[in-house]
């Protein structure tokens, strides 16, 4: 199978699989989702989902946040792990906000990347997902999923985004990215792996996987 035929194949089983993808951390504006987003690093969005809510309970916007000192952020967040840095951050970026952008989180990759604790991951989520600019934000589900196509070399997640980016449909690719993550935790998950339950790579993965 060629690399167009199997990109197809790709794109056609995760729509089959996957025709709705809710954005799977809760949120209500761009701002809870960027918090949510620096949250997720190194945990899962069902762990962060339970805590963002205490944690918006108190302070939902930049300028409630501000109000609370970093350990009393740290204290609400703590259980997700990474809290000192975390914390940190979050308060951080709520302040910039406020000063330098009137307290409405930025719509630009280089004002987004500036703020403390976001880096291109993190950007490249809340400009998919809260303004609908295109972009493919890779996380280790992504990066293992296109390894295992044989779509990516899997040398590291800045090659495996660039990759992504030239192979599928740019108007594809905010909602195939979680279509992507969606599949790799149903289908094809780092531990546990059947390769029989996983329709994709079975199909057109790697010969050294199968």
């Amino acid at each position: 199978m060629t690399k167009t035929a199997r990109v197809q194949f790709v794109i056609k089983t995760l729509e089959t699989l996957f025709p709705e993808v809710p954005i799977p951390l809760d949120h209500k504006d761009p701002y809870s989702l960027l918090v949510a987003v620096l949250l997720s690093a190194q945990s899962t969005d069902a762990r962060v989902n339970t805590i963002t809510p205490l944690l918006f309970e108190k302070a939902d916007n930049p300028y409630d946040m501000v109000t609370l000192s970093v350990e009393e952020i740290r204290e609400i967040i703590k259980p997700i792990g990474l809290s000192p840095m975390k914390s940190k951050g979050i308060y951080g970026l709520s302040k910039i906000i406020i000063e330098q952008h009137g307290g409405k989180v930025p719509d630009s990759f280089e004002a987004l990347e500036a703020l403390p604790g976001v880096g291109h991951k993190t950007a490249s989520v809340v400009m998919s997902q809260a303004f609908g600019v295109p972009a493919f934000p890779v996380d280790t589900h992504i990066h293992r999923m296109m390894y295992r196509w044989n779509l990516s070399t899997g040398k590291n997640v800045a090659q495996t985004e660039r990759d992504a980016k030239r192979l599928f449909p740019k108007k594809l690719w905010n909602k195939l990215h979680l279509q992507i993550i969606y599949y790799a935790r149903k289908y094809s998950p780092a531990r546990g792996w059947k390769i029989e339950e996983d329709i994709i790579t079975s199909t057109i993965g790697r010969k050294s996987l199968l």
